[in-house]
């Protein structure tokens, strides 16, 4: 039975959704069957590895608001292991349809529980909100990554997304873990940067992962060709970032034999 992540944080452009596809590719060159659900109205994870979102006939959306078996819609990617479960914007409505619906916040569990035995990973790109879509997303995960940017504000609504975490894990998914959270857009010859990184890290110590995010300029290009970073620069500090996570968290969860030494590629001289 596959690991669920959701990636979650409800402030815009911390690089979620760059985060989930790109761990997702990384699990995936890593000989893991990992599928990538889309969550988030913006259908960003959809055309970031090669799909037009107009173009998507059926959706997460018809998964859960019309029973529609999610396994009959997944599409596979150009990277090798690696699925989609695309969004469209049909999305946007789903949460209103859902406030009458019985067990509404667990509607999505429903459908990742039809697919997750096909899998050892699946990875939620959640939206940049707190709402009843991502408040689903959290409780059909079994652990959350929280992707925090090394740029001023950085810890702004942070508090207020653990709180709905606590919340989702009193009240609806005992189960869910924090994973840890990542920073992301890290650039060492910025001061403000290593001050967030520190402040993170005080704050929250061991929930910190080892591997940074750094910026990079290919992260960037790779979605405007529809690529992952690993099909389009498998050789870039952000191919080798994400890797880099991709190895910590199945040295976590001991799913791997490698050992401490092995578990970080050096980054030097990368660009």
């Amino acid at each position: 039975m596959g690991k669920v992540i959701a990636i979650a944080n409800q402030k815009g452009g911390v690089g979620k959704t760059t985060t989930a596809i790109n761990l997702g590719a990384a699990f995936a060159v890593l000989e893991r069957r990992t599928l990538i659900i889309d969550a988030d109205p913006q259908a960003n994870s959809t055309s970031g590895v090669g799909f037009d979102p107009k173009n998507i006939k059926t959706s997460i959306y018809e998964c859960l608001m019309d029973e529609v078996e999610p396994q009959d819609i997944i599409l596979s990617t150009n990277t090798p292991n690696l699925d989609l479960l695309p969004a469209h914007i049909d999305l946007v409505g789903a949460e209103i349809e859902m406030i009458n619906q019985p067990n509404r916040e667990k509607m999505m569990r429903k459908v990742v529980n039809k697919i997750k035995d096909l899998y050892d990973f699946i990875v939620i790109d959640c939206s940049p909100s707190l709402g009843l879509i991502t408040v689903n997303a959290l409780v059909a995960a079994d652990s959350v990554v929280v992707p925090v940017q090394c740029e001023y504000f950085a810890l702004e609504g942070l508090g207020k997304l653990l709180n709905t975490i606590k919340i989702v894990q009193s009240r609806l998914n005992t189960g869910l873990d924090i994973e840890g959270i990542l920073l992301t857009m890290y650039d060492s010859r910025l001061r403000l940067s290593n001050q967030v990184v520190d402040e993170v890290k005080a704050h929250f110590q061991d929930m910190v992962f080892e591997t940074m995010i750094h910026r990079n300029t290919k992260l960037g290009e790779a979605p405007s060709f529809g690529e992952t970073i690993i099909m389009f620069d498998i050789n870039s500090t952000g191919a080798v970032n994400y890797l880099n996570l991709a190895r910590e968290i199945l040295q976590k969860n001991e799913l791997t034999r490698l050992k401490a030494s092995e578990k970080q590629i050096n980054t030097e001289n990368e660009s």
